[in-house]
């Protein structure tokens, strides 16, 4: 769901601000603004409590040992994976495959089923909009198999020009797309892009990296095939990512590591594989960053995905409001102005100044924002720049992180006289 109408709202959101530990610290006498949840998000205590409660007392290796201790950490780790079925309406817990990434996920989807059911000459479409991770694993793919890479193109607002949509997805075996882009904050219409590619006989393959941290999922509403997400971009910690897909399709699906505890029998003539989700998760898995990740969810959904939704939305019609009206022509601002189709990110350039610079003048004034091509270079040179600056909303943030952007451009002007 795109979009959610802006009301207003009884959640104490200072409240949830205060329970993030690092948004207390101060550098150089002055607090820090975090405006860079685009690249990874803050830990709120709650995460960071369980992570720690469960080193303390609850360590010990899953799915190996007949112990009561290491039962206690299989439940904790599997309740997580219900966790993150539930927080996306999976049909089942089964489904949900824990990697170190939604980067590995990715590759993961293009290396297993890719490898497994596309040949020469066989199409996969993307869009101009895509993360590197759902651009390169697909043209590693294509050198080695020959695939056929096919590109849906952008409106002037930074939305999916869909008018050729059919064409490009006629005789396509997949369609891999963003549910947000990391750049443009641009929502996709997915359940529509699911229904279109089923039409046309492809796979529905959704990067959601950037959308579940901020909106009400639900892949059996989407109808997709396969979907890939990150812990830390949705307040949990790094090292885990999380693969959905269709059972049907990960019971197909050759795996993608070989090692322990994704086996069922090893001889010396073959292997067989264990049942999914196992059969994905090679090795020792991260046990702790699941419980990190289950808290996480925990934490989401006692806010409600649909009240982060709302408040996010009210907040970038503020920050797009205030930062034009203060700034006008001096400021441009990349994606879609009507915040029902996109989420908070503001990939912007300001002025003349370079974007490395205008991050480095906002770090004096602790605003933290990322500079860069945000792993996109197609979408940058479509866009005509080398890098921007990007600001990027979540749930810890409020009007006054906003203002201290805005005041902190100033710097940049009076250091470039521009």
């Amino acid at each position: 769901m795109s979009g959610t109408n802006t009301t207003t709202s009884s959640t104490d959101w200072a409240a949830i601000r205060a329970d993030f530990p690092i948004l207390r610290r101060e550098i150089d006498g002055a607090p820090i603004v975090y405006l860079d949840s685009g690249n990874t998000s803050q830990k709120p205590r709650q995460v960071i409590e369980a992570m720690d409660d469960f080193l303390r007392t609850g360590y010990a290796p899953i799915n190996r040992s007949a112990y009561r201790l290491a039962g206690w950490a299989t439940d904790r780790y599997e309740g997580a994976r219900a966790a993150v079925a539930r927080l996306i309406n999976a049909p089942s817990a089964d489904e949900i495959v824990f990697t170190k990434n939604a980067t590995e996920s990715m590759n993961l989807i293009a290396s297993s089923w890719g490898g497994a059911n596309l040949r020469e000459g066989d199409a996969v479409v993307l869009t101009h909009m895509e993360h590197h991770a759902n651009i390169v694993p697909w043209q590693m793919l294509a050198e080695r198999q020959g695939i056929e890479l096919r590109w849906v193109p952008l409106t002037e607002d930074g939305q999916l020009d869909l008018a050729d949509l059919d064409q490009l997805l006629d005789g396509a075996k997949a369609f891999s797309f963003t549910a947000m882009s990391n750049v443009l904050g641009t929502i996709t219409p997915v359940a529509e892009l699911c229904r279109r590619a089923h039409d046309a006989g492809a796979l529905a393959i959704v990067d959601a990296c950037q959308y579940v941290p901020h909106n009400v999922t639900d892949v059996q509403v989407w109808d997709a095939d396969l979907v890939a997400f990150s812990s830390h971009k949705m307040v949990g910690p790094s090292g885990i990512g999380c693969l959905w897909g269709r059972m049907e399709l990960l019971d197909a699906m050759p795996p993608f590591i070989g090692g322990g505890n994704m086996i069922a029998d090893v001889r010396l003539d073959g292997f067989t594989t264990a049942p999914v989700p196992a059969k994905f998760e090679a090795g020792t898995p991260p046990i702790v960053e699941a419980i990190g990740l289950g808290a996480a969810v925990e934490y989401l959904e006692g806010i409600g995905m649909a009240e982060i939704r709302r408040h996010e939305m009210d907040l970038t019609r503020y920050a797009l409001d205030t930062l034009t009206e203060r700034y006008g022509d001096d400021i441009r601002i990349h994606g879609p102005d009507n915040v029902e189709v996109r989420g908070g990110v503001l990939s912007f350039e300001f002025r003349d100044i370079h974007p490395h610079d205008v991050s480095q003048v906002l770090d004096e004034r602790n605003v933290c924002v990322r500079a860069g091509h945000h792993c996109a270079k197609p979408l940058m040179r479509l866009l005509g720049v080398n890098a921007t600056a990007r600001a990027s909303l979540y749930l810890y943030n409020d009007r006054s992180d906003v203002d201290a952007l805005a005041d902190a451009l100033d710097g940049a002007t009076d250091i470039f006289g521009l």
